[in-house]
């Protein structure tokens, strides 16, 4: 064998462990979200054939006068809900309303606090002090599908999706270049793949209204 040859031989043994490298590091990374995404994608694609019953739960609280002059500045202010207002309601009703924009009206502040799977809001009389709150809860499939669409899931959740969509990439390319480098020995394997682009192309042109 000539030195070229060996050469050539070499670069590709480097280049295939590296796509090899690269494929199983991304298919770890993606596996978890891309089952949950392949199981919702059926959820969400049958959605209206599953019910799900809302469940709807009331609660009420009562805020302290010594309470009401601060709740009644960051009116004032149009702030969001103080400090020390935000963990009486907490203690009160279970919902973290500290941070979270207010709605602020003639005599009332309500938060609201949507979810993924799920809704809820809390209102405060500011003459008053009474505090009213709900919440609704549509059930795991709800909250999955949810998920899936990133829907009220917060930052931490937007940056994953970020990440596990690139981690998809990754996947995709390395495959697809592993399937280059193998292509030779298995006639079918272009084939395959043009069917795989082609059928989603032809589906959308001619099938979907």
């Amino acid at each position: 064998m000539s030195v070229a040859a060996k050469r050539r031989r070499n670069w590709r043994a480097w280049w295939a462990k590296q796509l090899i490298a690269w494929h199983w590091i991304s298919a770890g990374i993606s596996l978890a979200a891309m089952l949950l995404f392949a199981v919702t994608g059926i959820t969400l694609n049958h959605a209206a054939t599953i019910s799900a019953e809302p469940v709807v739960a009331e609660r009420q609280g009562q805020l302290s006068a010594s309470l009401l002059r601060p709740l009644g500045k960051a009116a004032e202010a149009k702030a969001t809900i103080p400090p020390g207002v935000a963990a009486d309601i907490e203690r009160q009703v279970a919902l973290n309303v500290a941070a979270h924009p207010v709605e602020w009206s003639e005599g009332e502040a309500y938060v609201a606090l949507p979810r993924p799977g799920g809704d809820a809001w809390v209102s405060i009389d500011l003459t008053s002090g009474a505090i009213r709150a709900e919440t609704t809860d549509r059930g795991w499939i709800s909250y999955l599908n949810d998920l899936h669409k990133g829907r009220n899931a917060g930052i931490a959740w937007f940056w994953f999706l970020d990440v596990f969509a690139i981690a998809c990439v990754l996947f995709s390319i390395t495959g697809l270049l592993l399937l280059q480098l193998h292509a030779k020995r298995r006639p079918s394997t272009w084939p395959l793949v043009a069917a795989g682009v082609a059928l989603p192309v032809i589906l959308a042109l001619f099938l979907i209204h």
